[in-house]
């Protein structure tokens, strides 16, 4: 199985009919599932893995780019270049130049959702390219997920339990040889209500790097 959805990928007709709606207001958008944003060492350089929720309606829908065009990329994209996992400036938009190093991003579902919403089928169809995506990525030690739904389908596509690797933010568990650390998402919702600050969302990554560099040696 392909790691990525084809452009007009008909599996889940809920969110094909929805983004065939918005490619008819908005035909300049991206409007199709959101590829994988890979760095630029290619796949055997990938050591995380960031696994979102699914892309925005104008932000990854519109640009094409994982967490690109709205307010959690900001606080993502700048948590990365903070720790080392990216460089260039983050301009919320897919030409901006900025780059990932050692690091890949996608989400559990490829499509936008009405109400960034995806519903259970959604999640489970979509894992089809969740797993394969993973198991791509030969050298890959640590992976972030944002959010219990990108968690528990993470979980899933290696296999195993959710119950035995429950969410938490800030928590960590290991499946093989992989480390999962666990955030809230940094959606807007969620930092406006304090629900997640910019210091709890560092922390995770801190932990990240840490862990990252220690494996390394």
């Amino acid at each position: 199985m392909s790691a990525e959805p084809s452009p007009d990928c008909p599996i889940c007709q809920r969110l094909h009919g929805f983004i065939a709606e918005w490619r008819l207001r908005e035909p300049g958008w991206h409007n199709a599932p959101v590829p994988t944003f890979l760095p630029a060492g290619g796949i055997d350089s990938v050591r995380l893995l960031i696994v979102g929720l699914a892309p925005g309606l104008r932000g990854a829908n519109r640009t094409g780019r994982p967490f690109t065009g709205d307010y959690a990329g900001d606080l993502l994209y700048n948590t990365l270049n903070e720790f080392g996992f990216s460089r260039g400036t983050f301009a919320a938009r897919p030409d901006d130049g900025l780059v990932l190093i050692n690091a890949a991003i996608t989400n559990a579902v490829r499509c936008v959702p009405p109400e960034n919403k995806p519903v259970g089928g959604e999640i489970s169809n979509c894992r089809r390219f969740l797993t394969p995506t993973i198991a791509q990525f030969a050298n890959l030690r640590a992976i972030v997920t944002l959010g219990t739904i990108a968690h528990q389908s993470t979980v899933r596509a290696f296999g195993q339990p959710v119950a035995r690797h429950p969410f938490s933010h800030g928590g960590q568990s290991d499946i093989g040889n992989v480390r999962i650390f666990s955030s809230y998402h940094c959606s807007r919702y969620n930092t406006n209500t304090g629900r997640l600050t910019t210091e709890m969302f560092k922390s995770v990554f801190a932990d990240v790097r840490r862990y990252l560099d220690d494996i390394a040696g």
